[in-house]
């Protein structure tokens, strides 16, 4: 087994020499942690890259520049951190492995999973951003971030549901409802707590919340929409150069004061 979080700086494949960054990605170009900002993917499936942009739009800094695809990227509750998926080779885009990238310097760690796991589907944050979640088709595990040990564990029954919370996209606080796949594809609904599902938006994919006031997703012309959950009119966000196929957003929102 690979070592516990081994410092990814040079991949070799048959076909490739990715290297780490070292130098932080978005060094003057987004306040890491004190700004907000949404990432997200673009590009094609097996060579998609990571991508942020300030909450009020402008140009779209990539992150990632590795030819393997990353994927379903999850910001840290402080901002600093970006975890995501990153696939198998150059023709495959199968998620084969979870990795943390600090945002600050520009430093990525692997977070190995057990041989027996599965292939990993979706990686999201504790609350407090001490530990990870990484769902794969056959678990769900817990592991510690960095720079702690990660030690992935499939996490107990009594842990699951607030485990499971943290890869839905949640409205409001205190939360009343979650964004979920209408029973007709392609379309958005919030089911409540209590009552029944009702439709969010139509043609419409990937949801993030955006903020405890807001949810967005992008539409079929792929520009996100950010919406209001209560009073205020929906917008967009206009991004001067975006890549192609712009998809799976996460969203650090700064605290007021910031």
């Amino acid at each position: 087994m690979k070592a516990l979080f081994t410092v990814y700086c040079l991949l070799f494949t048959p076909l490739a020499l990715i290297a780490c960054g070292t130098v932080a990605p978005l060094r003057g170009k987004i306040d890491v942690g004190r700004e907000s900002y949404v990432v997200f993917v673009g590009g094609s499936g097996v060579s998609g890259d990571l991508y942020a942009v300030g909450a009020d739009g402008g140009p779209a800094h990539p992150i990632t520049f590795s030819a393997v695809a990353e994927l379903r990227p999850a910001l840290s509750p402080d901002g600093s951190s970006v975890a995501f998926l990153r696939g198998l080779s150059l023709r495959d885009s199968t998620p084969a492995s979870v990795w943390v990238m600090n945002l600050l310097n520009g430093a990525e760690r692997e977070l190995p999973l057990p041989q027996t796991s599965g292939a990993p589907q979706r990686v999201g944050w504790s609350r407090d951003g001490s530990s990870l979640i990484v769902q794969t088709e056959r678990e769900l595990y817990g592991a510690a971030a960095p720079p702690a040990n990660p030690d992935p564990q499939p996490l107990p029954a009594a842990d699951r549901a607030a485990a499971e919370s943290s890869l839905a996209v949640l409205l409001g606080d205190p939360v009343f409802a979650q964004v979920v796949p209408c029973k007709r594809a392609g379309d958005l609904c919030v089911a409540p707590r209590t009552g029944r599902p009702g439709i969010l938006a139509q043609a419409a994919h990937d949801p993030v919340r955006w903020g405890t006031d807001s949810v967005a997703f992008f539409t079929a012309g792929d520009l996100l929409q950010i919406r209001p959950l209560a009073k205020g009119r929906p917008r967009l966000l206009h991004v001067s150069n975006p890549p192609a196929r712009p998809r799976q957003p996460t969203y650090f929102a700064a605290s007021p004061g910031q």
